[in-house]
C-alpha cells in the first residue's frame, strides 16, 4: 500500500511539472500566465485612478465677482454730455400783473367803454363793465342855516349830545345831518329818537336818491396793458384807475 502511494506522489509530481512547463499544452493543459499586454488589458481606465493620501495639484482660486455698485455702474454708463450746440434751457418768469379799477360811468359813457376795449383785442375776461346800483339815502336834516344860525345850531346839538355833519343838499340848501339812513322808514324812526332828546325842529329828507352806475375792472394786466387802456382818453371821461379793494 505505501508503494502505490509513491507512486501516486510521485506521478503527480511529475505531471504538475510538465504542466508548469508548458508540456502538455498539446492536450489542452496550459497553466494562466500573468505576462505584460493581458496584465494591462484586465486593468480598469488605470489613468482616472488617483491615490486618496497622495499629493494633491493645487488649483488657483478663482476670486468671486464684486457686487455691482452705482459708482461703477455710473462709470461702466457715463450718462450723456449736452452736445456744443445745445443751449441750456431757462424758465421764462411770466410778467407781474395787477387788478385796476375805476367807476362811475353813466350807461352811454359805459355802451362807449365797451367799444373802445373791445379794439385792444384782448381775451374778452381781460375787462369787465359791470353795472352798480347804489341805493338810496335818508338823513334827519335840520336847516336851511346861514353861517350864524349853522354856528348856534351847533352849540345847542352839543350841549344836548346830539352828533351831526355839515351836508348841502341841492333842494335843501347848507343844513346839518343828525342821522344818515339807507330808507326812509329808518330815518323816521331816528327822527323820533332825536325828538325825545330835545330835537323839535328836525325832518327827514333824501340826501342821494338811488342811482345806477358803471365801473371797469381790468383783474389782471400787466403795467403795458394799464398804460393802454389810460391812453384810450376820452372814454375814461376824465377818471382815473385805481388799485382794487
Amino acid at each position: 500500500m505505501l508503494k502505490w502511494a509513491i507512486w501516486v506522489l510521485l506521478l503527480g509530481n511529475v505531471g504538475y511539472f510538465l504542466w508548469t512547463q508548458g508540456h502538455l499544452d498539446a492536450v489542452g493543459l496550459s497553466p494562466r500566465v500573468g505576462n505584460e499586454p493581458e496584465r494591462l488589458q484586465a486593468q480598469i481606465r488605470p489613468e482616472v485612478l488617483r491615490l486618496l493620501n497622495g499629493p494633491q495639484g493645487a488649483e488657483p482660486a478663482s476670486s468671486p465677482l464684486a457686487p455691482a455698485t452705482p459708482s461703477s455702474l455710473a462709470s461702466e454708463n457715463p450718462a450723456p454730455s449736452p452736445s456744443p450746440g445745445e443751449a441750456p434751457q431757462t424758465a421764462v418768469a411770466a410778467p407781474d400783473t395787477a387788478c385796476w379799477q375805476v367807476g362811475g360811468f353813466t350807461a352811454g359813457q359805459a355802451d362807449g367803454l365797451r367799444a373802445a376795449l373791445a379794439l385792444l383785442g384782448w381775451p374778452r375776461n381781460a375787462w369787465e363793465v359791470n353795472e352798480v346800483r347804489s341805493t338810496g339815502r335818508w338823513v334827519v336834516y335840520m336847516g336851511r342855516f346861514d353861517s350864524e344860525q349853522m354856528a348856534r345850531k351847533k352849540t345847542e346839538l352839543r350841549d344836548i349830545n346830539v352828533d351831526f355833519r355839515e351836508v348841502s343838499i341841492p333842494a335843501l340848501g347848507p343844513g346839518l345831518a343828525l342821522g344818515t339812513f339807507s330808507s326812509e322808514a329808518a330815518a323816521e324812526q331816528g327822527m323820533q329818537d332825536l325828538t325825545r332828546k330835545g330835537v323839535r325842529t328836525a325832518r327827514v329828507a333824501q340826501e342821494r336818491p338811488e342811482s345806477v352806475s358803471y365801473s371797469l375792472r381790468l383783474p389782471a394786466v400787466t403795467a403795458a396793458q394799464r398804460s393802454a387802456v389810460e391812453s384810450m382818453g376820452g372814454p375814461l371821461a376824465g377818471k382815473v384807475l385805481q388799485r382794487c379793494d
